[in-house]
């Protein structure tokens, strides 16, 4: 199955507020991965051509980085995951930028039922406050805008759940 699957958001900032914004990803002072309510970006170096991680259960590595413009990642897991995933940021004013979320994959296997079923909802759903961290960042009095649906609520209670079961298996 192709997917193509894209998140913009139009924030009221200038183009290099919005690129700062884009670098901190994976860094301790990330300020633009939702880290309060999803798991964490993290690389095997600093963002940049090379550097392995993901977040979560998603692996991936970054093939594209244009500083304060634009990050390229491709999938290596799940393994029905063939594509890339990025943001880029345009400038469309001096006092307006579009952050856009770009993810291009064709899946294959199981991941096939599953990007429908879980994954597709779990990741629009981190893109989404990803996207609000971006505006509640840079924008005064900008306020989330994002909800989570009860579907998505389900599907992290589930991943939490399993994830203290797979932890109290461990010890």
């Amino acid at each position: 199955m192709m997917v193509r699957n894209i998140h913009s958001r139009v924030i009221a900032a200038d183009a290099q507020a919005v690129g700062q914004l884009l670098d901190t990803l994976a860094t301790d002072d990330d300020r633009l991965w939702p880290i309060q309510q999803w798991p964490a970006m993290r690389f095997d170096r600093p963002l940049g051509v090379g550097a392995i991680g993901g977040h979560g259960p998603i692996r991936y590595t970054c093939v594209k980085y244009v500083p304060g413009r634009e990050v390229q990642f491709r999938f290596h897991r799940p393994a029905g995951f063939d594509g890339t995933h990025g943001f880029i940021v345009e400038e469309l004013d001096a006092t307006h930028t579009r952050l856009t979320h770009e993810l291009i994959m064709r899946t294959h296997g199981r991941d096939r039922f599953t990007w429908p079923l879980a994954w597709r909802w779990l990741h629009d759903a981190a893109l989404e406050d990803s996207l609000d961290c971006a505006e509640t960042t840079l924008v005064p009095g900008a306020t989330p805008t994002s909800h989570h649906s009860r579907y998505v609520r389900f599907l992290r209670a589930r991943i939490h759940s399993d994830q203290v079961r797979k932890n109290k298996v461990h010890r």
